[in-house]
This record gives structure tokens, sequence and C-alpha cells, in this order.
């Protein structure tokens, strides 16, 4: 579907109260929108909060033992990219960049298998093309109130005195801060009395190799009246998500298109439900996807001009798991 196609859609079935579920890549090129008593449950299975179309698995699949090994990109290629961030962060072309590779999988776990038995809180199993098993709330609606809540920083939660570590890192709060401001100035672009409701919470995430630390900000603002028959143009205003992509927002894609090489399709993009006067939806990290070379496990993270390559490199290869215990 065009872009124009899905921002008429968009604000026509918003404005009208209807409920239905959007999915947006990170190019801006793909887009997928429908009324959620339309979707077919063989193509699109969905979990949001509070929403989902997903038939509970069974109990014997549930226990199914799995096997789940990485194959990542060599330290050579991701030290190459690094090093070209690096030199247009100190020519100042960019403060904050997301710097992402795919690491190849092998799990005798089906893409509908990871979704049943995932833990996080957004999940999406699309089209047998990819899964996604999102901790990061891009943005909600609730009535009049728009919230977003960015997340940056990651630790490993097994390490000795772990929350205090992640939170008095200067790199780390150096990136958050960062990030707080973009998510602030983009939610000024469409509504008014934006503010910074809640700063650096920590969050804890349970997965097949570990636990992580990751810290998160909340920020919100209050949308004018009409809001919904624009829905379609507020969320591409905002879009790609300044938490998956960097700061100046314009310049950094350029830098990180040039950088990894390669599109990033869904993976980083969009996707959320509608329904009435409310509006929820997740930034599609944490994904996996069906390629020519088999599975490819998608991740990254926050690069500044503090950061160093071999942490980076780890920390985007602790982000490679799944959410199930």
């Amino acid at each position: 579907m065009e872009k124009s196609q899905f921002i008429k859609l968009c604000n026509s079935w918003a404005g009208e109260g209807k409920t239905f579920l959007f999915v947006i890549d990170y190019e801006l090129n793909d887009f997928y929108i429908s009324l959620t008593g339309d979707i077919d449950e063989r193509y699109v299975i969905y979990a949001i909060p509070g929403y989902q179309n997903a038939v509970k698995a069974d109990s014997e699949r549930e226990r199914k033992d799995f096997t789940f090994e990485m194959h990542p990109v060599n330290y050579e290629r991701y030290r190459e990219a690094f090093e070209l961030v690096k030199r247009n962060i100190f020519h100042g072309n960019s403060f904050l960049l997301n710097l992402t590779f795919p690491t190849g999988i092998t799990t005798d776990l089906t893409l509908r298998e990871i979704f049943d038995r995932s833990t996080a809180k957004y999940r999406l199993c699309f089209m047998d093309r990819f899964v996604v098993f999102s901790p990061e709330t891009f943005v909600r609606i609730s009535d009049d109130a728009i919230s977003s809540y960015p997340m940056k920083g990651t630790i490993d939660a097994a390490l000795p005195d772990a929350e205090r570590i992640l939170l008095n890192n200067q790199k780390e709060r150096w990136e958050h801060n960062t990030i707080v401001d973009l998510i602030r100035n983009d939610l000024s672009m469409v509504s008014k009395n934006v503010s910074l409701k809640k700063f650096r919470y920590i969050d804890r995430i349970s997965t097949n190799r570990n636990q992580l630390l990751q810290v998160s900000s909340e920020i919100r603002g209050e949308l004018e009246p009409g809001w919904k028959q624009r829905l379609g143009d507020i969320l591409l205003k905002m879009l790609p998500a300044g938490s998956i992509s960097g700061a100046p927002k314009k310049k950094t894609l350029e830098i990180i298109a040039e950088a990894e090489g390669a599109p990033r399709g869904y993976f980083t993009g969009i996707f959320g439900i509608f329904d009435r006067n409310r509006m929820d939806s997740a930034v599609m990290i944490r994904y996996i996807e069906k390629t020519d070379r088999g599975l490819q496990f998608r991740s990254g993270g926050g690069i500044t001009g503090h950061s160093d390559p071999q942490l980076e490199y780890k920390e985007m290869l602790d982000k490679v798991y799944v959410p199930i215990i």
C-alpha cells in the first residue's frame, strides 16, 4: 500500500471510531492497515495489551525444549561501520546514531512458535515473513493525551550492582538524555504542552539466555481536538522512531543507510492498534525475519562519541534472544 493511501484510510477509520491494526516499515515504503474483524489469522497474528487475535498454544507446545544458536556478523565488519559512524559524530553530522546488524540464528522453533511462547508486551507474526516480540512502546494515545516511552540503556542483570552501574554510566546517561530531547521534539510537532513525566526508570526483561535491565522514560503531550481525523498524518510525522534512528534525525538516517549497507525493511518500523479514543503502538525491535540466508535476528544499539566498539558489539549480541523462559 502507498503512503498516501495509508494516511487516507488511517485518518478515515480513526475519525469513524473503527478498530484497526497497522504496520509501517522503517523506510516508510511499506504500509499495512486492516480492520481487526477482517484480519486472516493464518497470516497476521498480533498481541497488544488489551487486544489480540491469537489462540493460546497448547501446554505441550509451551513446554517444548528448543535450540537457539547465533551466527553473528564478524567484529571486523561491525568495527568498519562503527568507525564510519564515529567519524560522522566527530564531524558534527550526528550526536547519536542507532547502529544495527543482522545475526544469523539457527532454531527448531517456527516463527509462530516464537510468537506463541514469547512473553513480550507487544507481539506480531506477519505473513510468515517475520516475528516481533518487542518490549518498547512507540506512542500511546488515551483520549487527548499522547505519550512516548523511549528505551535506551541496556545491561546484563546478573552483573553485580547492575542497576547502579547502568544508571550512573555517563555514556548511557548522555545517550538517554539525547533520545528524550529528540522524542520531546517529535511530540512537540504533533501536540502541545509536552512534558517529561517519568525519567530513567528500569524495566527487567527475562530471556532464554539471561535477564536484562533496560532504561526508559515517559514523555507526554496534549493533542488538539479533531486529532483522530489526522491520526495517519500524526504517525508519519514522528517516523522513523527517534529511539532507533538518532539525532539530528534527517542526517542520521543518511549515515545509517551508508553504515548498515542495506534497507532495514520492517525492522525498527512500528505496529499498533487503534480503538475509538485509544491507540497503542510498539517499535519493532527484537525482530526475526525469514531471508534467503535463513533466519536473521536484527539488533543494535546507540553510538555516541564516548562509545567503545567492543562494548557496543557485545550489547548488540546481548539483545539477540527470545523472551522464553
